[in-house]
């Protein structure tokens, strides 16, 4: 088991930069497959990207070249830090742990971008 907690999340002016945080209550070494979502309201929740224990990053198409996901294992956190916001990024951003086929879920952070 584990328990995800998102922070970082906020209102920010179209263009800018926003670092979103994910502390895990347990080490993440041995957690191959972690990730980031997002739901904007009204929407279904989509994949944001995704990062192995060996660090291999995966993004979605609307996403690529503008956020970068990364994991410290001595803090036991994983982050997303998203350039360039648009103000279809608005949404809630949820941490996502996957361990031996159980998903795990943070309670999630508003990113809110204004145009």
């Amino acid at each position: 088991q584990v328990q995800l907690v998102e922070s970082g999340g906020g209102l920010v002016q179209a263009g800018g930069s926003l670092r979103l945080s994910c502390e895990a209550s347990r080490d993440i070494f041995t957690i191959n497959a972690m990730g980031w979502y997002r739901q904007a309201p009204g929407k279904q929740r989509e994949l944001v990207g995704t990062i192995t224990s060996g660090a291999y990053t995966n993004y979605a198409d609307s996403v690529n070249g503008r956020f970068t996901i990364s994991r410290d294992n001595a803090k036991n956190t994983m982050y997303l830090q998203m350039n360039s916001l648009k103000p279809e990024d608005t949404a809630v951003y949820y941490c996502n742990a996957n361990i031996r086929g159980y998903s795990y879920w943070g309670q999630g952070t508003q990113v809110t971008v204004s145009s």
